[in-house]
Order: structure tokens, then sequence, then C-alpha cells
């Protein structure tokens, strides 16, 4: 009987451990995940994580240099609403107007951290309410608001279209130390500057043309490899005089152009 009694309290005293030790790796777990669900401090200005590495960054270029239509700006607000749906939390968003000189006019700029909405954190750390609220408040509504001058059409005489991109690619926030960048090019793609113009051909490609070797090789002289390793969807607005050209022989010669300076490129209509 004594014997019985020992081994009885032993197997108590074993579950009473064992049961301790649960309790606490619970604990832990618990402690543990509410520390690593914690949302990272973020630059209030910029609403991207406060950290020495730099997040992924979608760019899109809006090509202001020739006129579009109503219907046009329409497509091209629904083009930059669909990207901003597709953004990951965290990732940085940014809209440029190209102006006449190759420039991006910072009337129109918007680069902000995607703050997350309210589905997509988890419920038991984080309030979705709030989060819904604050994605609506710092996010959204400054990127309508952005987007009402953004989509009005304009003129200029030049369309510095490749100095632009190779230009935003020397940027820090869009230098090649960020693990993911795509630029959105809406554009007709008729480049107009020093570096080459698709015009003077009357609707064909001018014989006067550089190469796309020549063409890639001065740019890199110029901005080096900033734009090499960049993703490039190109969302093209078809002119009725050149479209031909634009989905032809001037695709074909950007492609080489993309091709020599590294960067993967994807062509659609507008």
């Amino acid at each position: 009987m004594a014997r019985r009694r020992r081994s009885r309290q032993k197997k108590q005293r074993n579950q009473a451990i064992l049961n301790f030790v649960l309790a606490g790796l619970a604990v832990a777990i618990v402690g543990f995940s509410f520390y690593a669900l914690q949302p990272e401090p973020y630059d209030e200005l910029t609403l991207c994580e406060i950290s020495e590495e730099l997040p992924p960054h979608t760019a899109i270029i809006i090509d202001k240099t020739d006129e579009y239509s109503q219907q046009q700006a329409g497509l091209i607000a629904a083009t930059i609403r669909r990207a901003r749906d597709r953004l990951d939390v965290g990732e940085r968003f940014t809209l440029f107007e190209l102006d006449q000189f190759g420039q991006f006019d910072p009337r129109g700029e918007f680069s902000l951290c995607n703050p997350g909405r309210g589905d997509q954190v988890n419920a038991l750390f984080r309030n979705p309410e709030r989060i819904e609220e604050r994605f609506n408040e710092k996010f959204d509504r400054p990127l309508e608001t952005v987007l009402e001058d953004l989509v009005v059409p304009k003129e200029a005489p030049n369309s510095p279209v490749l100095e632009a991109m190779a230009r935003l690619g020397q940027t820090e926030a869009f230098s090649y130390r960020a693990p993911e960048r795509r630029i959105i090019f809406i554009s007709y793609m008729l480049q107009n500057s020093d570096v080459f113009t698709a015009y003077g051909g009357g609707g064909a490609m001018p014989e006067t043309m550089p190469s796309a070797i020549e063409v890639a090789d001065a740019t890199m002289r110029r901005f080096g490899n900033s734009l090499d390793g960049v993703a490039l969807e190109i969302r093209l607005i078809p002119r009725q005089r050149y479209v031909d050209m634009q989905r032809g022989a001037l695709k074909d010669y950007w492609n080489q152009v993309f091709a020599e300076l590294g960067v993967d490129v994807s062509w659609r209509d507008l």
C-alpha cells in the first residue's frame, strides 16, 4: 500500500511539473506572438517603417507631355486605383507627373507607404476599424486628391520619356537598395528629346533614329545603371496618327533599349 501511495504521489508531482512547464510555455508563446505581431514604428510623414532598409516601391509616371481625352483620363485613374489595390502592406507607392523637361512636377507628387487596410491585420492584436480609418485618412484620401489634378490633360513641346525613368532610378527611395522596383508608365512612348525623337517620319520611324544600343549607352553614361533590375509596365496611350508605329516598330525599338538597360518590360494598351 505504501509503495502504491508513493508511486501515485510521484506521478502527481510529475504531472504538476509538466503542467507548470506547459503553462509557462503557453505564456511565452502568447507573449512572443504579441510582441512579434505588434506594428513596427513608422514615419508619420511617409507612413513607411522606420528602418535602414528600403521597402518595395511601385512608382507610376503619367506622361502629360501630350494631350489625352477625358475617357483616357478616366482609364488612367482606374489604372492607378488598381495598382493601389494590389500593394503589399508597407510597400511604397509614388505618383509622378512628367513635365516637358523630364522633371517630376512636385505639385502632383504622392509618395507614401501603404499602411494596410483593416482586413489585412490580425484582429487579436490590432483594431481593424482603426486601421481602416487610418488607411482612408492618411493614404487613400490624399491619393484621390492628387488624382483630381494628375488626370487633367496638358501638353508640352518635349517628351523626355527615357530620361524621366532613368532619373527616377537615381533617387534614394527608388534606388537599387529597394528590394523590388516597379514602374508603371502611362505614356504615348513618343520620345522627343536630345536623346532621340520618334517624330519626323510622318507616322513611321524616322530614318535619323540612332540605334537602340547607342541610346542605351548614352543613357548609361548620363545616369549609370539606375534602371538595372527594374520591372517596367507600360500602359500605352494610342495616338491615332502613330498607333501602328507605337504598337510595331517603335515598341520593338524600345524593347531593345530596355533590354540593354537591364529592364524587364511588359506592354498593354491603356
